[in-house]
């Protein structure tokens, strides 16, 4: 429970609601920790909602209990618990864009969780996934194989279909293009993954952690580059022939999203991944988009469908060719989550996973 931006997260009792029309309630056996979280913990999104908060959405396990009218998962499947959700009734949902659904759910009604004495509890990004138990609308959660291990679910959840979704849905890397990632912690290896399956080439990996740098090579970087090199846009432009045809930033730093745009060649393309602080804003010259016919955009979660990408990555995973082990640098019990949020703060982790007896 967060009640305090900054301070330390205390461990209480918390009441749920029995699930409803298009709800169901997921008994979590893991929830990693994901960089949103510490963002959400420290108050730095004007967003997140009111304190008191349960964090956490990069999560899976098992349904506990399933209300009426869900057509997708039944009591006792072992799902990935996504903070995506679609309403299918608002306008992005017709449009056969879920992702960015702006639709209103019922579960978000002040005190479906609460403390003991009734006080309304703030699910964080629609989830609380930082809890034994989470009561959510059925479309957050997707049925994986029974083969999956779930702390390695879990990361399907947020940081994989992010990173991975951002290549290759969002960018569309094609064969023999050039691709930069900066930042190679969870969402940025993933990046990696997916645009060495388009065919991508060079794949460039920028970070300041040394450690990070050499594990994103056995995720398909082709180079690496220190983020403090003082010639690193030369280096860039060199290796890839005169500028990048796609940059990916998935760290939530101010200045990334800027370097990343000099990173960029003629009709290059500019991905937002990481969500910095609220408040942040980018600044570029508007002649480079006249002139060498650059573009920015953004992506959200990968830009993913839960219920199709989702079972496709768990399939990668079993056949071999999506890697997910290496991604977990540690595991916890919810009992110790303020020293797994200093571990995952500390820069050292790629991703931190809380485990809960299942």
């Amino acid at each position: 429970m967060c009640r305090a931006y900054g301070e330390p997260l205390s461990i209480e009792e918390i009441e749920l609601d029995d699930p409803d029309d298009g709800e169901v309630v997921v008994r979590l056996a893991a929830t990693s920790i994901c960089g949103s979280d510490l963002h959400i913990v420290k108050g730095e999104w004007n967003w997140s909602g009111d304190l008191p908060l349960v964090a956490g959405h990069e999560s899976a396990g098992i349904i506990e209990a399933v209300g009426r009218a869900v057509p997708n998962v039944a009591e006792g499947d072992r799902v990935v618990l996504s903070l995506l959700r679609s309403c299918e009734i608002c306008r992005a949902c017709r449009r056969g864009l879920p992702w960015l659904c702006s639709g209103s759910f019922a579960q978000d009604a002040p005190g479906r969780v609460r403390l003991a004495d009734g006080n309304p509890v703030t699910r964080g990004l629609a989830t609380g996934g930082f809890a034994e138990l989470a009561l959510v609308h059925h479309s957050q959660v997707v049925r994986v194989p029974d083969e999956l291990p779930l702390d390695r679910a879990a990361l399907l959840a947020c940081g994989v279909i992010t990173g991975f979704g951002a290549a290759v849905n969002r960018a569309r890397v094609r064969p023999g293009e050039s691709v930069v990632v900066i930042g190679a912690g969870g969402v940025g290896l993933n990046a990696i993954q997916g645009a060495s399956m388009c065919g991508g080439y060079p794949i460039i990996a920028v970070d300041i952690a040394e450690e990070k740098l050499r594990l994103s090579l056995e995720f398909g970087a082709t180079h690496t580059l220190a983020a403090s090199a003082s010639d690193l846009l030369q280096s860039v432009r060199t290796i890839t022939h005169g500028g990048a045809d796609h940059v990916l930033v998935t760290v939530g730093v101010e200045t990334a999203p800027r370097l990343g745009f000099d990173m960029l060649g003629p009709r290059g393309t500019l991905v937002i991944v990481g969500i910095p602080a609220s408040g942040t804003n980018l600044t570029v010259p508007i002649d480079r988009f006249t002139f060498d016919e650059r573009s920015v955009t953004g992506t959200s979660m990968g830009t993913t469908r839960l219920s199709s990408d989702v079972p496709r990555l768990a399939e990668l995973y079993l056949q071999g060719r999506l890697e997910l082990d290496k991604l977990i640098t540690n595991r916890y019990p919810l009992e110790a989550i303020n020293d797994a949020l200093a571990d995952f703060a500390s820069g050292t982790s790629v991703r931190d996973v809380i485990m809960f007896p299942t």
